[in-house]
């Protein structure tokens, strides 16, 4: 019996495979950028719900020790202090917390999202990640594991300058020019656009005008919400993720 046990647990470990344990973050962008970071409503918070990355800046961020968690990051743009009120505010993804930490509130849109779910139970060790233009385009960005060798483990990325092909009536517009590109989804508010209602479903709900836009930009990235044949990337064992906003294409 005892040695029955022994080869169970043997056999339990080997099983179980340890989730990231960090992700580090890189700017390429010629502008600074304030990233934000949200966890999922079941998992616990990282350390920093935001934080400053100037051109050429690095930030790590510990993954839990757990190895299971969820949640997104993004980049805030045009981010500044009001001198009479000390509120911090950004001109595209702003949290609305008045500050850099965003403190468990999530970007307005038009934002590009990177999602994140590191392994937990029932999930086979697997992380599953990807980056999303459901919510429209701000900046562009990658998610990259570091090591891994189950599931595919390749980048997701929409490194593409979708702001310089947006149509018109989705531009966000600021003095220096396009800011940001919104979703039909933000822009129109319809279930078509939205896959709400009638359009819940990956049958009713396909590609239109807007989303093709989005999808010829970036390939690997989702352009609308049931998007995922060409979207969802999967690593397991990666030892930490690397998130680059303006990556080299």
């Amino acid at each position: 019996m005892a040695i029955l046990l022994f080869l169970q647990l043997l056999l339990l470990r080997a099983l179980v495979t340890e989730g990231a344990s960090s992700f580090s973050f890189s700017n390429g962008c010629q502008y600074p950028v304030w990233v934000g970071a949200l966890h999922g409503a079941t998992s616990p918070p990282l350390a920093r719900s935001g934080f400053y990355l100037a051109p050429s800046g690095t930030f790590n961020l510990a993954a839990p020790s757990s190895g299971s968690w969820s949640g997104t990051f993004w980049a805030r743009t045009g981010c500044s202090v009001d001198s009479s009120t000390g509120r911090f505010t950004c001109a595209t993804a702003d949290c609305g917390s008045g500050d850099v930490s965003c403190d468990g509130r999530g970007p307005s849109p038009p934002v590009t999202l990177v999602e994140v779910t590191l392994a937990g139970p029932g999930s086979g060790g697997r992380d599953f990640y990807d980056v999303s233009l459901v919510d429209g385009f701000n900046v562009p960005v990658r998610i990259s594991p570091s090591g891994g060798s189950g599931g595919d483990c390749r980048s997701a990325a929409c490194a593409g300058d979708v702001n310089g092909v947006c149509p018109a009536d989705l531009r966000v517009v600021a003095a220096s020019g396009v800011v940001a590109c919104r979703s039909a989804c933000n822009a129109y508010r319809s279930a078509r656009y939205c896959c709400t209602g009638e359009y819940g479903s990956p049958a009713a709900c396909g590609p239109t005008s807007y989303s093709q836009v989005f999808k010829s930009a970036c390939p690997a990235a989702y352009s609308y919400a049931y998007d995922d044949a060409s979207s969802t990337f999967t690593c397991v064992g990666a030892s930490s993720y690397d998130v680059t906003f303006c990556p080299r294409a």
